[in-house]
């Protein structure tokens, strides 16, 4: 079943690729403005007639950063600029292919196939952006009385409750207070609202951390494999080295200890430094939860070994299976006895995965732990050169951290 699936969508895929090619024959290469960026650097890179000295263009393919040529981020890479091609011929010549609609399923998108938004979230959102209704009779029979309440309790906590003017550099304070409250009771342990950054979704945060670590290709960062490819991207990117370890099918995609070990001492044999661990839990694309042992050895590993671990937890909503529970590295370092002085953690959070979904939005964080005062200023310094994380997705933040409860609504 499975293989004649495959056969029948390489079949279809083949064809519509054929028949594509067909309809643009005086084209025998695509056009540099249909191609991502991702195409146009293989396709430019290696082709001998677009040389510098032949380009009406001060800027080439030739003369751009080689980091950037390097990059490679496969979820909006060839097969979606293929797939848009494609959905533009069907617009254009109805009947054409042996199917009327492309569903895109390369990315975690789930409003665009039509998962709905949560109300709550939404509603508040609206409010804020609009307090000047909070006071309005009308307003209670359009809005939840717990997203009235909310609302006023999040506007009270911007400057001047304005969402259109910028933040503190790390987030607005009252939304990280919220959020570290959330945080400390899901995991039982103490967090400080100033280890919260707020970044526009979980991406700029890890771009942010190897911007941090990475000082030149010698620096290498242990990445798991399978993994989403944000992280060799944004390593290509900074000119890093990516230190693969792989990821054991046969035990439920397990993060194996002697695995890692194997892939550092081989790392460095051959002179790299290497720098931090990401760990995506729950994975991501595996869908494995790991174990509380699994993960404390794992922090074990990064403390002997002096790694910075990389939490990538967005996931966490998304456990399906009654006998897994997602646990944070935060939670069980600090089970484990270690703190501040211990191990170096960074832990993800982002908006648009668990069940709200809210991608757009470009919400999310990072719980940056364990690193010394002068570290901390240049993490500082860095969030403030890009002067805030939008509010929307703030806001959004701290509703994901700190959901309605039942009975929790204080008239």
């Amino acid at each position: 079943m499975r293989k004649s699936a495959a056969d029948r969508f390489r079949h279809l895929f083949n064809r519509s690729l054929i028949l594509l090619r067909h309809r643009h024959h005086h084209h025998p290469f695509p056009s540099s403005s249909s191609l991502s960026p991702f195409s146009r650097s293989r396709f430019f890179s290696s082709t001998p007639f677009s040389m510098a000295s032949d380009s009406p263009f001060p800027v080439t393919a030739q003369n751009i950063n080689p980091k950037v040529l390097k990059c490679e981020y496969a979820v909006r890479g060839e097969v979606v600029t293929l797939a848009q091609n494609l959905q533009k011929d069907l617009q254009a010549n109805p009947g054409s292919h042996p199917f009327d609609e492309i569903l895109y399923c390369n990315i975690g998108n789930p409003q665009s196939l039509g998962q709905q938004p949560i109300t709550f979230f939404r509603e508040v959102l609206a409010l804020c952006d609009h307090p000047a209704i909070l006071d309005k009779s009308e307003t209670q029979g359009l809005f939840s009385t717990d997203a009235i309440q909310r609302a006023w309790q999040i506007v009270d906590q911007i400057p001047g409750r304005a969402t259109g003017a910028y933040s503190h550099s790390q987030g607005v304070k009252g939304l990280r207070d919220t959020i570290a409250a959330g945080i400390e009771e899901r995991d039982g342990f103490p967090a400080n609202p100033d280890d919260i950054f707020m970044t526009d979704g979980a991406s700029p945060a890890v771009h942010n951390m190897m911007q941090l670590l990475i000082r030149s290709e010698n620096d290498g960062i242990l990445c798991p494999i399978p993994q989403y490819p944000l992280y060799s991207a944004s390593i290509d990117l900074h000119g890093g080295f990516l230190v693969p370890y792989y990821l054991d099918e046969a035990t439920g995609w397990g993060l194996e200890i002697p695995e890692l070990k194997k892939q550092l001492e081989a790392a460095k044999s051959k002179g790299i430094n290497v720098r931090a661990l990401v760990v995506i839990n729950p994975g991501n694309p595996t869908g494995q939860v790991l174990g509380e042992e699994n993960q404390r050895d794992i922090v074990e590993f990064c403390k002997q070994e002096g790694l910075v671990l990389l939490a990538d937890e967005v996931y966490q909503e998304n456990v399906y299976v009654p006998e897994k529970k997602f646990h944070s590295f935060k939670k069980v370092s600090r089970s484990m006895g270690y703190g501040e002085n211990d191990i170096t953690l960074v832990s993800f959070q982002s908006v648009s995965k668990g069940y709200h979904g809210e991608c757009g939005k470009r919400g999310g964080y990072m719980e940056v732990t364990g690193f010394s005062a002068e570290v901390r200023e240049q993490i500082y310094k860095v969030a403030s050169v890009n002067l805030c994380s939008n509010i929307s997705g703030q806001i959004l933040a701290s509703l994901v951290m700190s959901p309605p409860k039942v009975n929790s609504l204080h008239l």
